[in-house]
């Protein structure tokens, strides 16, 4: 499968997944009850923890990867991957910020 015919697939699975928010009823829910927001903001805190494992392990892996061609320059390419790094988690922890806070309105 191509990649356009993937990033396709994958749209229209999102597309199916966000269709029942827009069912909802105008009416408050119930106290207890789980909304079709609160399951949208579960899905987005999930897809937000996995695209800054993946970010992350693919700054360590090409850390290491060029520390082991350059030895000599390990200290600064070990410092450029901590600080982008620590750019990743904190804007992974404000969007995991935002999709607890749509939960717990």
């Amino acid at each position: 499968m191509n990649k356009l015919t993937r990033i396709l697939a994958l749209s229209v699975l999102v597309l199916f997944v966000a269709s029942p928010v827009f069912a909802q009823g105008a009416g408050p829910a119930a106290p207890g009850t789980t909304t079709n927001w609160d399951l949208g903001s579960a899905l987005g805190a999930g897809i937000v923890l996995l695209g800054a494992g993946f970010g992350i392990g693919r700054i360590g892996g090409s850390a290491v990867e060029s520390m082991a061609r350059q030895p000599e320059v390990a200290d600064k390419i070990q410092g450029a991957m901590i600080v982008a790094a620590a750019l990743i988690e904190g804007a992974t922890f404000f969007a995991l910020l935002v999709c607890l806070l749509r939960v717990f309105k």
